[in-house]
């Protein structure tokens, strides 16, 4: 049952971690690779440290209703298997929900750019770069208004 356990919470992860996407400057999603972008220049006025809240999907609550139904199936016989089933499938639901909010959120920076232009811009995005004020950056834009800043 160990065995189980441990085998259905390393599929939950996996199936929660690969259908995240990356809040990286360094990275781009396939829609955004070879589209034009707008590229405006400018100077780090602020950076503050802040936590992105984790998704909230349902896929976690899912796989963990799954996963616990299915290990809750496998206690007992008879009508005591559907009761720990559905028991394990409500408790899986609620545990798979948490899971993936507490797997999903990260560590970011709120970064406050003056551009060139005057105009002053705020965007938060993975803390992977390291930023200070006063640091000359490239703040890109696509189309559907993702915004990245570059050093």
């Amino acid at each position: 049952m160990k065995k189980f356990g441990t085998i259905s919470v390393l599929i939950m992860l996996a199936l929660m971690t690969g259908c995240m996407t990356s809040q990286s400057g360094e990275s781009y999603s396939r829609d955004e690779a070879r589209m034009a972008m707008t590229v405006q220049l400018g100077t780090v006025e602020f950076v503050k440290e802040v936590q992105v809240e984790g998704s909230k999907s349902g896929l976690g609550a899912a796989a963990g209703g799954i996963i616990g139904g299915v290990a809750g199936s496998t206690i007992g016989g008879g009508q005591g298997s559907k009761l720990a089933a559905l028991g394990g499938a409500i408790g899986g639901v609620l545990v798979g929900n948490v899971a993936e909010e507490k797997i999903t959120k990260f560590d970011g920076l709120e970064i406050t750019v003056k551009l060139d232009d005057g105009k002053v811009i705020a965007t938060v995005q993975a803390n992977d770069v390291l930023f200070a004020v006063g640091d000359r950056v490239r703040v890109l834009t696509t189309r559907n208004g993702t915004v990245r800043i570059e050093k």
